[in-house]
């Protein structure tokens, strides 16, 4: 029995180690089946993350491309509702280019009458019809790269038998307005990582478009073919200064980057001051070590690159080469050579040397930019900086041409009527109260910096702990909108450039989820967990906002594109068909710049003047060709005519007989206090001078004027006078 037991105790034994073994057998490939597992889960969720980034960027792309289409349909509408365009004749559709630079659309013309491009590239570069006694280099002293690049199309395109050039011209620049609202839309997109933003942007965009562009009046000025480029610089230089930003998507970047500014550069002679402030805002950025050094270096180089070749395609244009962009790069890089250890050092030895650092630059660049401007004696902007001698106290002496600059709306400060637009349309109080959160958290920011936090444990902290202040694409369009704003506050005309970046970092700011975090981290508010209160909000702010928009400003606009608005002006319709039809070819007519713009425009006759602000000579002849609004002797308007081999003189009843509010604005009253004919006494101003106004006179038909003008065309707004080759007195 205890054998047969022993016998039975060890088969069970050996029955107990085999299921122990095979149960250990069992179990050694599941670590094996769990690491596949967990493989296959995280090749699909990142496929999972793949598709949902692409269906995310898919959306967002075609948004961004319906928004700009549908903006241009929109100009084009208005533009149709407000001018009767397509029912007009050609003359009266030219005469629809209410603005100075209407004369541009003259060029272009002239381009496609041209039997070939070449042909007509030439007869522009030895232009000796536009202004007479002077042959000009039309492209480089009018700046007509966009109607070379318009005529180029308009070519290449085939476009001749379909589509009227006029049509052409305006389908391309309201064509860039789209480009221009889809960069708003992208801009605020990578901003705020969400392309509700960027919905929200072009909404504030469009409904303020009173204060956004002027394209829709004034097609052929040069910032509508050039801020839909910087727009797009902008948008490349935002993406390019965020921190996780791949190699690949850096260089994208920057070749967009790199593109964008040139054609800014070749498409507006003011170009280089709008990057000149941009440069400003990138040095403060470095400088406060808020971005990558590199990045920086490498738009430094992409300026000099791109002033350098914009100098030699226009044709040695010397003011990029006397540009304060170049001498502020060449001042911070080698205020950089001289400071190598500016960013170490403690808290106090850091503000010591950022100090410093300021004074260097600022003494080099201004150093540079008087050297530069001694040695090239360039004086094409010197009315310029007169102007703003006389706008800001520093000079008391005033000429004519800068009395007309400051009276000039575009050139003095925003009206209320600004304010309260942007205010109904609810972008002033966001932008506020993101504008304030955004610059607390910079100064935040830069304070950790001066206390030499690493930037790199920004990047590592959590989600909790990050700031909207941290990422530098934020901290560029703070810098950008201040630098802009205040220039602004000084020059409404400038708020064309401000507006629309407004219009970005508000919508970027509403839909971000850090900046509310960065708000809730203040305020300390731990109810409900801070991020997702921030998603929460980020999600339900915007679409409250966009709601009431939508339920507020969608009737005006479809009222506003339903309603049929008359424009028609007779008397100047009238006077262009005299012109064209009773004066010869080679007549050349005086009058004021503005109406000689017109007249070059419809007619294509030689002209004694043109609006232009870049040339000393035409600043003088138009000074002179004001005076037939002065208190001056016929024989003396009579002589300055014949300096410029005037044919006929125009006379604008407009300006003769203005009773404007504002006098001492008015064009008579700033001729006379230019002549010394204006005096003042005990708060009233009176005209003295012992010959009569010119323009009132020369209507009476009285000698002596009729000894050396003879009336050959009136209406109700001009009255237009032969200028007599011979003298016949009269008495």
């Amino acid at each position: 029995m205890a054998y047969h037991y022993n016998c039975m105790e060890g088969e069970m034994t050996e029955v107990r180690q085999r299921k122990e073994q095979t149960s250990i057998e069992s179990k050694e490939p599941a670590p094996e089946k769990e690491k596949t597992g967990s493989s296959e889960r995280s090749k699909k969720d990142r496929k999972y993350a793949s598709v949902q980034r692409f269906i995310k960027l898919f959306i967002g792309s075609l948004a961004a491309v319906i928004s700009g289409l549908m903006y241009a349909i929109y100009l084009s509408t208005y533009h149709e509702r407000r001018f009767w365009f397509s029912s007009r004749q050609d003359l009266e559709r030219e005469i629809t280019f209410q603005s100075d630079s209407g004369f541009y659309y003259h060029y272009y013309k002239k381009l496609l009458k041209a039997s070939s491009f070449s042909r007509g590239l030439h007869e522009l570069t030895h232009d000796n019809s536009s202004i007479s006694l002077r042959t000009i280099n039309a492209v480089q002293q009018l700046n007509l790269y966009p109607e070379l690049v318009a005529s180029i199309l308009y070519r290449m395109s085939g476009s001749q038998e379909a589509v009227e050039p006029v049509y052409f011209y305006i389908g391309v620049v309201f064509g860039l307005q789209a480009v221009y609202v889809t960069a708003v839309f992208v801009c605020s997109w990578i901003m705020s990582g969400t392309w509700v933003a960027g919905m929200l942007a072009v909404v504030w965009y469009i409904i303020n478009r009173p204060d956004t562009t002027r394209a829709d009046y004034a097609v052929p000025l040069r910032e509508n073919w050039a801020l839909p480029y910087f727009a797009w610089q902008v948008t490349a230089l935002t993406g390019l200064l965020k921190n996780n930003i791949t190699s690949s998507a850096e260089r994208l970047c920057y070749l967009l980057l790199s593109a964008s500014t040139f054609t800014f550069v070749m498409m507006w002679e003011h170009s280089h001051y709008v990057l000149f402030v941009q440069a400003v805002a990138l040095f403060l950025l470095d400088t406060f070590d808020l971005v990558q050094s590199r990045k920086i270096a490498d738009v430094y180089r992409l300026y000099l690159c791109c002033i350098s070749l914009g100098y030699i395609l226009q044709f040695q244009n010397f003011s990029l080469l006397t540009s304060p962009l170049l001498s502020l790069v060449a001042g911070t890089v080698l205020a950089r050579h001289i400071q190598r250890d500016m960013k170490s050092g403690r808290f106090v030895a850091r503000v010591m040397k950022v100090v410093l650092h300021f004074y260097l630059v600022f003494v080099i660049t201004a150093t540079l930019h008087f050297v530069v401007k001694t040695v090239f004696l360039h004086e094409e902007n010197k009315h310029v900086l007169h102007f703003l001698e006389v706008k800001f106290g520093l000079n008391t002496k005033k000429n004519l041409t800068t009395s007309l600059l400051l009276c000039h709306g575009f050139l003095q400060t925003p009206s209320q009527d600004f304010f309260l637009r942007l205010t109904q349309t609810s972008l002033l109080p966001f932008y506020v109260l993101i504008f304030g959160t955004c610059l607390l958290s910079t100064l935040q920011a830069i304070f950790r910096r001066l206390r030499g936090l690493n930037s790199k444990e920004k990047i590592t902290s959590s989600q909790e702990d990050r700031t909207i202040g941290e990422n530098p694409e934020v901290i560029y369009h703070v810098l950008h909108t201040v630098l802009f704003g205040l220039l602004t506050m000084m020059f409404e005309g400038l708020k064309y450039i401000w507006t629309p970046y407004v219009c970005i970092l508000t919508a970027s700011g509403v839909c971000s989820a850090e900046l509310w975090a960065t708000l809730f981290k203040w305020f300390r508010l731990r109810s409900v967990h801070p991020v997702l209160l921030a998603l929460m909000l980020s999600t339900a702010v915007p679409t409250i906002i966009g709601f009431s928009l939508w339920r507020e400003f969608l009737p005006r606009v479809i009222t506003e594109l339903s309603e049929l608005q008359e424009f028609y002006d007779s008397d100047t319709v009238a006077l262009m068909n005299w012109i064209k039809k009773q004066t010869p070819v080679a007549a050349v007519f005086a009058g004021s710049p503005q109406l000689m713009s017109l007249v070059k425009l419809c007619t294509g006759s030689t002209v004694t003047s043109l609006p232009l602000y870049n040339d000393g000579d035409l600043i003088k002849r138009n000074e002179n060709l004001y005076q037939i609004y002065a208190m001056r002797s016929a024989e003396d308007i009579y002589k300055m005519l014949l300096t410029y081999r005037a044919s006929y003189v125009i006379v604008e009843e407009a300006i003769c007989s203005e009773m404007g509010p504002m006098r001492g604005c008015r064009v008579k009253d700033l001729v006379d206090i230019a002549n010394g004919h204006m005096v003042h006494d005990s708060d009233e101003i009176y005209a003295y001078s012992k010959y009569r106004r010119f323009c009132h006179e020369i209507k009476l038909d009285n000698s002596p004027y009729v000894n050396y003008f003879t009336r050959v065309f009136w209406n109700r707004s001009y009255h237009v006078y032969q200028v007599n080759t011979v003298i016949s007195f009269q008495y």
